[in-house]
């Protein structure tokens, strides 16, 4: 079996994770599962002809990580791609293959309710070189049913994933404030969050980064109330930031997908509650009342009531996040998350032989 890393793998991660540097990553975790080898991009560039080199420069990485895929597929009985930027050039590479030639092809969905990636779904016919779907959010399975016409028993609802041993609260000292925090870039809606918090009695920092967003901080520290810190923190810092904080918010613009995903399941594994805005894309992590608050996106007033609510009732912050912890480790831990991918690919292998 092949598993694609959209990314280039660190040779000194196992090591880091032993030592209890950095969590776990979910393609470490999948691979054992999976019985699966590797393919990131370094190796797609090690491993690249004269053609392929070409087609990356020409077409980037993704696609040449895609290309690589496709060039030793024979190799595998499946193969299961990280992500549609991998999986779509894939199939679409593999649609010309006769079906009883390739590989069994599972791709992991972060959105696909993407007009340039409908196009390219509809115009090569790739539902048939796509053998199930793995997503995040009932509206992106949604989509891909009712929109794209594929067969809902090869779509797959998924929890994200979180190392729950390493955001854990017996990994650092905690050193409790009157404090609460949000964190992340990824369509985050700071604006409503700055204005919500302005003349509260509380600190509120905010940690503007992600290695997997694009985007940059749009937050004008300039314009922003004294009681808001604008910063940018490593892993271990942002660890210790959710341990010593009441609870923690995460303000969304109104997208299709689970933005946000991996600070809510980080704070959750913390043992933190969280306000959420209730987005088309998010709402299969946070129970209301059960492990956070929702608020209506955009809404400063709702916002404002929902912090105010937990600072004033800490007793009921402890409970939800308590609760969030229980549901993380049951649900969206590492190890959890690639053992019922694993489980359902190989299902899917022993159905087709």
């Amino acid at each position: 079996m092949l598993l694609t890393v959209s990314g280039a793998i660190d040779p000194n991660i196992e090591a880091g994770i032993e030592a209890g540097a950095r969590p776990r990553a979910d393609y470490i975790e999948m691979a054992a599962a999976l019985d699966a080898d590797l393919l990131d991009y370094s190796a797609a560039l090690a491993q690249a002809s004269f053609v392929g080199r070409f087609i990356g420069r020409l077409a980037g990485r993704d696609v040449l990580l895609a290309w690589t895929c496709f060039r030793r597929a024979r190799q595998y009985a499946a193969i299961v791609t990280d992500g549609e930027q991998i999986g779509l050039p894939y199939a679409a590479l593999s649609h010309f293959t006769r079906r009883n030639r390739r590989p069994q092809h599972s791709m992991i969905v972060h959105i696909m309710s993407v007009p340039k990636k409908v196009l390219l779904f509809r115009a090569l016919r790739l539902r048939s070189a796509i053998d199930r779907m793995f997503v995040y959010a009932t509206a992106q399975r949604a989509f891909v049913i009712d929109r794209l016409g594929m067969n809902p028993s090869l779509v797959s609802l998924t929890p994200f994933m979180v190392d729950t041993v390493f955001f854990a609260v017996d990994q650092v000292e905690p050193s409790p404030k009157r404090m609460i925090c949000a964190a992340g870039l990824e369509f985050r809606d700071y604006d409503t969050l700055v204005e919500a918090v302005a003349g509260l009695d509380v600190e509120v920092v905010i940690a503007a980064a992600s290695p997997w967003s694009k985007r940059t901080n749009a937050i004008s520290t300039d314009a922003a109330p004294g009681n808001i810190t604008v910063c940018k923190l490593s892993l271990f810092d942002l660890r210790q930031l959710y341990a010593d904080a009441m609870f923690v918010v995460m303000p969304l613009h109104d997208v299709e997908f689970q933005a946000g995903i991996t600070t809510i399941l980080e704070a959750m594994s913390m043992g933190k509650a969280v306000i959420c805005s209730r987005t088309v894309g998010q709402t299969d992590t946070v129970e209301d009342e059960q492990t956070g608050l929702y608020v209506p996106p955009h809404d400063v007033e709702a916002l404002r009531r929902a912090i105010v609510r937990l600072i004033d009732d800490p007793a009921l912050a402890v409970r939800l996040g308590q609760r969030g912890r229980e549901w993380a480790v049951g649900n969206a831990d590492v190890e959890r998350y690639a053992d019922r991918i694993a489980v359902q690919v190989q299902q899917d292998m022993a159905r087709a032989h």
